[in-house]
């Protein structure tokens, strides 16, 4: 039995293979492709589960190959697709395929020198291919019949309202022809992805058989889900994607740090390098001490290291602290907007804080910190009001510009966990 197959299997991105993957994954180092579709800019973190798998299999010994789709994302593929994606230009495609490249290169390692990864584009063999040539020469490999059968095409033609283009229809034919070309080029002979795809892997190792008289193989993954049955990585905001500038570090370390109990030990598996003796150690600590939640601070840091490297952890570290620690210093006035983004807020005139300055207490009343102004100052009296971070003991003290962060918030605080964030504006 493979090795690969068989931590694939323990970490839980093993559903199925074709036959005789696992004794050709067995055998002398080999080499295999996952493609990665350019719809967006970013990969999101539901992308991380077949990512996980090249980078197992480098570890593995073998040859990963990351294949961006700069040619059939300009097609779309309609797997698990209720309708006809927006197609996109030629160089929105082409801007996108470069942003992943950049992030899959976290993950894979591309100047080893035993087996390093490769990235292919399929633009470069897809963009040469004449329409009449393609037809004749691999669309004649293809039975109508059998890609009718497809549970992805089959769902689209039963909806009346979206139907299925031809031009989708068609993306089973390229991604096949793909593999096809990945096998000339590179002795690729095996294909993995997520369950979604084992329609067209499957389509893939049929004209490899056919065409170039080869063996090929697919492995695919689970779709994941969550403890409460909803797809992994979709919440109520979005994707949570891996570019910084679309989902911010801490936002991201937010995500896994917040994971169910019932999830973490599985998300570990799947998404980090921990062994079975580590991972067995975190499970016990989730059982005795669940509070604590080490095991989803570990998930937290492994991901967003690899994924924002140690600069973006730190940055990640430190706003998680100041939000439920509530030391902020060092935190720029974007850092406080987005940690306390979803604490109750108001605006205050900028115009209200000049001369002799604003009381505080009567702000801690306008914002509904305090219900009056005597229990603001009850609150000052008894040590429960901060500033900015900082304890307020002065009863009689005014607020200036100067006060807020970058001349722009106010970040008020009564007790432990009752903040507020004062806009400065106009």
């Amino acid at each position: 039995m493979s090795k690969l197959i068989e931590e694939l299997r323990w970490r839980g991105l093993l559903q199925d293979a074709t036959e005789g993957a696992a004794e050709h994954l067995a055998g002398a180092p080999r080499t295999g492709y996952i493609g990665f579709d350019p719809s967006a800019s970013s990969l999101h973190v539901g992308n991380l589960l077949v990512v996980m798998d090249l980078v197992h299999m480098q570890r593995h010994g073998h040859t990963s190959i990351a294949l961006v789709g700069g040619g059939t994302g300009l097609i779309g593929d309609p797997s698990g697709k209720t309708s006809e994606r927006q197609l996109l230009t030629k160089e929105i495609a082409a801007e996108n395929a470069e942003g992943i490249r950049g992030q899959l290169a976290h993950f894979l390692d591309f100047d080893v020198k035993s087996n390093p990864a490769i990235m292919r584009n399929n633009l470069d063999w897809l963009g040469q291919l004449s329409l009449v040539d393609f037809l004749r020469d691999i669309g004649k490999h293809f039975s109508v019949n059998q890609l009718l059968a497809k549970e992805s095409v089959k769902r689209r033609l039963n909806n009346e309202e979206t139907g299925l283009s031809y031009t989708e229809f068609s993306y089973a034919l390229l991604q096949s022809y793909d593999f096809l070309e990945l096998y000339r080029r590179d002795k690729c002979t095996v294909q993995l992805g997520g369950s979604d795809q084992w329609g067209n892997i499957t389509a893939g190792t049929d004209l490899v058989r056919r065409l170039a008289g080869g063996k090929a193989f697919g492995v695919v993954s689970p779709l994941l889900t969550n403890a409460s049955g909803t797809k992994f990585g979709k919440t109520e905001v979005g994707n949570v994607w891996l570019d910084p500038e679309l989902t911010s570090p801490f936002a991201f370390y937010q995500f896994w740090v917040n994971t169910d109990d019932r999830d973490v030990i599985g998300f570990l598996k799947c998404f980090s390098l921990l062994s079975q003796h580590e991972i067995g150690e975190l499970e016990e600590a989730t059982r005795v001490e669940p509070e604590k939640r080490i095991a989803q601070k570990v998930l937290a840091d492994e991901v967003t290291d690899r994924v924002h490297g140690e600069t973006g952890l730190t940055a990640a570290r430190k706003a998680t602290q100041a939000l439920f620690g509530g030391d902020i210093s060092g935190l720029n006035a974007s850092e406080i907007s987005e940690v306390f983004g979803d604490v109750p807020s108001s605006e205050l005139e900028k115009s209200r804080l000049g001369g002799d300055g604003l009381q505080l207490v009567e702000l801690l009343a306008e914002s509904g910190v305090a219900s009056s102004k005597g229990d603001a100052r009850r609150a000052i009296e008894g040590g429960g009001i901060y500033l900015n971070g900082e304890r307020i003991q002065d009863v009689s003290r005014a607020l200036s510009i100067e006060d807020a962060i970058e001349g722009r918030y106010l970040l008020l605080r009564k007790g432990k966990r009752a903040y507020h964030l004062v806009a400065v504006c106009g």
